[in-house]
């Protein structure tokens, strides 16, 4: 059987009192006496419940932190990375995964809020209202969005300027040369997809270049999705020189659906992504992306929740940050500009 406070003390010569104070360093006691509880502590292997701390000192230096299941690295480069800078802090961390699911976002909710965590951090893939609005319920517990998700106002929010993102896009494109631009793009109704379509629409405007309706497709920021889209890229009766897609993954499906239909990247075919996922660096040929900067990412996150934490607020606030170009070797001057299939 685990030893208890009683234990401790009575090993000491003590009170419980004064082994809770010299534990938790909540009052002056004298050096002699500190010195027996620590050693009757060690004798008996004593643990202190972090539940009865927590209920002292009201913090369980545990932070929560809720993701919806997706393919893409990006997020398990991201959760990495926060829970890397946790530890550092001095914080656990407790991940759950939703599946985009409302019942399972509840259950989760409720369980982090029965252990006690100090705070959440949320990092939504999919819109889901109902999901959404149980996670706004929880006004008690302090929460950090990441990337995208609620944007009740009572939310500390981290974005990324995927407008500006699309916009550097699409001019280096144009800048090696390109008119002939496709653009994939993740799903309409995601912020980030939103955002990054208009950067390729301003980028094009600014350029005095015609949108060709055909080349512009939707999908679902996943390779499968990059694939299906080149697919249909492939069924047009004029090919694009170059494609903008809205992250790595869609890129790299389109990338091997064109190299299997043996069109040479990027001597025949430019292409762009957005995220900077790790994979990038190693496809063939290595892809120019955005960088999508996720340990910063992280970093914000934690510190924003922990000075939530610190000094509280009724007010949420919103933080962006700045993304910026990765050159390889998937982008090249076009050989022509009248290409047909």
């Amino acid at each position: 059987m685990a030893a208890t406070i009683k234990d401790v003390a009575l090993h000491a010569g003590v009170s419980t009192t004064t082994v809770s104070h010299v534990l938790n360093e909540t009052r002056f006691v004298a050096e002699t006496t500190r010195e027996r509880v620590f050693k009757a502590s060690r004798e008996l292997n004593y643990a202190p419940s972090a539940v009865a701390r927590s209920l002292k000192v009201k913090t369980t230096k545990s932070l929560g932190m809720l993701v919806t299941t997706t393919l893409n690295p990006f997020y398990a480069e991201v959760v990495r990375e926060v829970e890397k800078y946790c530890y550092q802090q001095g914080y656990n961390l407790i991940l759950c995964n939703t599946d985009g699911d409302p019942t399972k976002t509840s259950s989760y909710l409720q369980m982090l809020a029965q252990k006690r965590v100090d705070g959440i951090l949320i990092m939504c893939t999919a819109y889901d209202d109902a999901q959404f609005q149980t996670i706004s319920s929880q006004r008690d517990l302090p929460m950090v969005v990441m990337d995208w998700g609620p944007t009740d106002a009572y939310l500390d929010r981290i974005q990324d300027n995927s407008f500006k993102g699309g916009l550097l896009a699409t001019q280096y494109l144009i800048d090696a040369g390109h008119r002939d631009i496709a653009y994939i793009g993740g799903p309409k109704e995601k912020l980030p997809a939103q955002q990054r379509i208009e950067g390729f629409r301003q980028a094009m405007a600014d350029a005095g270049i015609r949108i060709n309706p055909d080349w512009v497709l939707e999908s679902d920021f996943e390779c499968e999705g990059g694939q299906l889209a080149m697919t249909e890229l492939l069924t047009r009766d004029r090919l694009p020189t170059a494609i903008f897609a809205g992250n790595d993954m869609m890129a790299m499906g389109a990338m091997s659906v064109a190299q299997q239909r043996g069109l040479k990247i990027p001597e025949q075919l430019s292409v762009i992504g957005y995220d900077n996922i790790s994979f990038s660096a190693y496809f063939s040929p290595p892809l120019t992306t955005v960088n999508q900067p996720k340990e910063p990412l992280a970093k914000l996150a934690v510190s924003t929740l922990i000075d939530r934490l610190n000094t509280p607020r009724s007010e949420g606030k919103v933080m962006m940050l700045e993304p910026d170009l990765v050159i390889r070797h998937s982008v090249a001057a076009p050989a022509g500009q009248d290409r047909f299939l």
